[in-house]
């Protein structure tokens, strides 16, 4: 059988330091990473190389890394493109929007590249197991969410939920760990035209935690960003 071909990787740094050493450790990997100096020429080699993620500083010449993720977002062939940001850990407001912009997770400088390598192998897996078909069920420990009956079981028990509820808990399960803002969630679960403020997910997320106990470990409060669920229940 013929041997998978390695995954694309658009490294966008416009320190060439920094973007040598990534590259250096996702080719030890078995990755194939091309590198970008330029928000301009970023896009360019999105077009033209394909890549399978992209890897992408926040602080670049030309066109920050915010404009790149939203021209990508906004493009339907780049729509799903995976989209891992780098930034600075005081520009906690731009990561913010980045995320919501559509970024699917982010890491802190300084960081080290054998976590930057993890976090893009965790992506990868996160999204193969999203992308493997539309399931009608969720599973998560003893918790099972059925989508066709609206119904949510622990340990066989049903568990009643209000239809925000079961919105929230099933976008929850649907992205195991990936950060989730709170106007990320209030705009999967209320809709866009939802004026209320971010403190409605907060009150719903505690309600989860309260009629589903093991919950409470599971669903991490990240400060000043949302919610995200462990990749694996803590019990």
């Amino acid at each position: 059988m013929a041997s998978q071909r390695p995954k694309t990787i658009l490294i966008v740094e416009d320190e060439p330091e920094i973007a040598q050493l990534v590259k250096h450790y996702l080719e030890k990997d078995g990755f194939h990473p091309c590198i970008a100096e330029t928000g301009i020429e970023a896009l360019k080699m999105v077009a033209s190389e394909h890549p399978d993620l992209v890897i992408l500083d926040l602080m670049l010449p030309e066109m920050d890394g915010l404009e790149v993720c939203k021209s990508i977002r906004q493009k339907p062939e780049t729509a799903l493109l995976p989209i891992l940001m780098l930034t600075a850990k005081n520009e906690e407001s731009d990561t913010i929007v980045g995320l919501e912009l559509g970024a699917d997770d982010y890491v802190t400088k300084p960081f080290s590249p054998r976590t930057l390598v993890a976090r893009v192998k965790a992506l990868f897996r996160r999204l193969d197991r999203t992308n493997d078909h539309k399931p009608t069920s969720l599973t998560y420990g003893p918790l099972q969410m059925d989508l066709i009956r609206h119904e949510v079981t622990v340990k066989s028990k049903e568990v009643p939920l209000t239809a925000k509820e079961f919105g929230l808990l099933e976008h929850l399960l649907r992205h195991p760990g990936r950060v989730l803002t709170r106007d990320m969630l209030l705009n999967a679960v209320w809709g866009y035209d939802y004026y209320g403020t971010t403190r409605t997910v907060d009150v719903h997320v505690r309600r989860l935690k309260v009629k589903i106990p093991f919950l409470n470990e599971s669903i991490v409060s990240v400060k000043s960003l949302g919610y995200k669920l462990s990749d694996q229940p803590i019990l």
